[in-house]
């Protein structure tokens, strides 16, 4: 009977057991509780198809969406300094920051890249929340003065899309000058002529709202996007009070005057096209980045013949 223990019943089991489904197959939105499969969810740019909740999204699948043909070069930025203060709190920064790596497989909480939005030559950075918070620190500072300084170099817009917790407290006052830093970067832009413009996502506070982020000559906002410096339950605790309903929420400050649109991130990349080539003097293009139609050359009227004065009367 051994044979049949050890041979055939593991080969049945093994043919008939139920196969296990990946984890990471299907996710939950996290304001409806609708269970969303990854395929769709990532072809929808990570919203609800439900209640159209914005979910994060990955530095580079945001700049594959934004890109012309999802074709872009990314951009050198210099590292700084790494553990300038040699911080440790829990645990030392430098193990901080290779766990951030590894889970996220980026350098640091910022990308920049150059290509094409809308066949305009365009420079984009992108902060990756994902990355410790998205958080401001020395490598943050030089992403923006190296894409400022690319932009004014081939003349061309840049568009920033910010998502922080704020200033990078491992880094302490050097975390603090990146926002006098950055500031100088984007007055570099505005000088050369070219356009800045920011679009605010999920969240965006501290330090980050106190510098760039507020700067664009276009202020841009993601559906509910949280945009700050002080938080909701920071400023209740202070002011004891309760704060309005949907109070430091892109719509809110939207009616307030504090952004000229909440745009959907599902139509963000035509916005910015449409945008950019207006702020460029360059001629529209047509939807789907089509060329425009060709101008048709329409016959010229026939002369009117009029009748001899003899057959009017």
């Amino acid at each position: 009977m051994s044979w049949i223990s050890n041979f055939t019943r593991p080969m049945i089991n093994s043919l008939f057991s139920r196969r296990e489904v990946p984890e990471n197959l299907w996710s939950k939105c996290d304001n409806c509780g609708t269970m969303l499969f990854h395929r769709e969810l990532k072809d929808a740019l990570y919203t609800c198809q439900n209640c159209n909740h914005h979910m994060v999204i990955g530095a580079r699948e945001r700049l594959e969406s934004l890109f012309d043909g999802s074709v872009y070069t990314e951009i050198q930025v210099k590292d700084p300094v790494a553990d300038p203060l040699h911080f440790r709190d829990q645990k030392p920064y430098t193990k901080r920051m290779a766990d951030a790596r590894k889970t996220t497989g980026e350098h640091e909480a910022m990308v920049v890249a150059e290509g094409r939005i809308g066949d305009l030559r365009s420079v984009v950075a992108v902060q990756d929340f994902s990355f410790m918070a998205g958080s401001m620190g020395m490598y943050v500072g030089n992403a923006i003065i190296a894409a400022a300084e690319r932009a004014v170099k081939i003349k061309a817009p840049l568009v920033l899309f910010s998502a922080a917790g704020g200033a990078r407290m491992q880094e302490g006052i050097l975390s603090l000058m990146q926002m006098p830093r950055t500031t100088v970067a984007v007055n570099m832009v505005k000088e050369a002529g070219l356009p800045y413009i920011v679009v605010l996502t999920h969240p965006t506070t501290g330090g980050v709202t106190a510098s760039y982020a507020m700067l664009g000559d276009v202020q841009i906002a993601e559906p509910n996007a949280l945009i700050c410096f002080a938080g909701p339950r920071v400023i209740e605790q202070t002011i004891r009070e309760k704060l309005p309903e949907g109070f430091q929420r892109a719509e809110y400050l939207l009616d307030h005057g504090m952004l000229d649109r909440v745009v959907d991130r599902k139509a963000m990349r035509n916005e910015l096209a449409t945008l950019l080539r207006l702020l460029m003097n360059e001629r529209p293009r047509s939807h789907g980045d089509l060329p425009a139609p060709a101008k048709e050359v329409m016959p010229a009227p026939a002369a009117a013949t009029v009748p001899p004065m003899s057959q009017q009367e």
